[in-house]
């Protein structure tokens, strides 16, 4: 049975519920339940904290592990990203008072640096030869200068607004663009349970990025229609009951759903539908 560490709580949890429940995997009914047994998919979820995912899973004691870039590589522990999952985004960023002299990471030299994320901070320190005090705080870090613990912090930065209020700003490059990950032990031989779960988690990212787009067209007008919509290998193309007419069958993206359906309407296309994918595969 394949054993798949989630997320117990935080900005990680709801998300990846959701994307389990649509790649058809049971989900708790109460979340004070901290392991679940799906038997229809042979599966074991066990719900934990997200910063503790990569310890086990790195470990080898669980096979896969859904959690945070970021939160994998402040681990160091002993597993990989195998797959981005494209939810739960932020970019962790350094941050200083505002009018300090510091503008990027080189001058945080000797420095004092207060963060959650002490492993993520000093890799990217050492990356770049740059010698500075790391202090570890648990919760937000944004009064460290203030109370004088720290000259500089490095958080997470979504809208800045927290982070304007201390009466700081960012500078410099982003230290990590992170989002949510699936994660494997490092070294980790192939798995068919694995590859399947994988399979199914790449169909929801699909079916989330894509739309099945239907419409008439008269036959002269295929290659135009085509060329607007050439779907992910081919699209299909039927003939219709009224002669010189054809129905074009096609994925989309559905940030471009819109404007595509415009274009294909200009050039004699008709009856255009579309429609969500709730599943599939590639």
């Amino acid at each position: 049975m394949l054993r798949i560490a989630v997320p117990n709580k935080g900005s990680l949890s709801g998300p990846a519920a959701e994307m389990l429940h649509e790649a058809g995997y049971r989900q708790r009914k109460d979340a004070k339940e901290l392991v679940l047994v799906d038997p229809d998919n042979q599966v074991e979820f066990f719900f934990l904290r997200p910063r503790d995912i990569a310890v086990y899973v790195g470990s080898g004691r669980l096979d896969v592990g859904l959690t945070g870039r970021d939160l994998l590589l402040d681990s160091a522990s002993d597993a990989e990203e195998v797959l981005a999952l494209g939810f739960a985004g932020s970019t962790f960023r350094f941050a200083k008072p505002v009018g300090v002299d510091v503008h990027d990471v080189q001058g945080l030299d000797g420095l004092r640096i207060a963060t959650s994320y002490t492993g993520l901070v000093e890799q990217h320190l050492a990356e770049h030869g740059v010698k500075a005090t790391v202090t570890k705080l648990d919760g937000a870090v944004e009064t460290a200068v203030q109370l004088g613990v720290a000259d500089v912090i490095a958080d997470v930065v979504e809208t800045g607004t927290s982070l304007r209020n201390a009466g700081l700003e960012v500078f410099g490059e982003p230290i990590l663009i992170s989002d949510a990950v699936v994660i494997r032990p490092k070294g980790a031989g192939e798995d068919p349970a694995v590859e399947q779960f994988l399979r199914r988690l790449q169909g929801v990212l699909v079916a989330r990025r894509y739309v099945l787009m239907d419409y008439d067209i008269r036959a002269e007008k295929v290659g135009d229609a085509v060329a607007l919509t050439p779907g992910l290998e081919s699209p299909t193309v039927s003939p219709l009951h009224t002669e010189g007419w054809v129905a074009v069958r096609s994925m989309v993206l559905r940030k471009e759903a819109q404007r595509i359906m415009d274009d294909l309407w200009a050039i004699g296309a008709r009856a255009i539908l579309v429609t969500n994918i709730h599943a599939c595969r590639l």
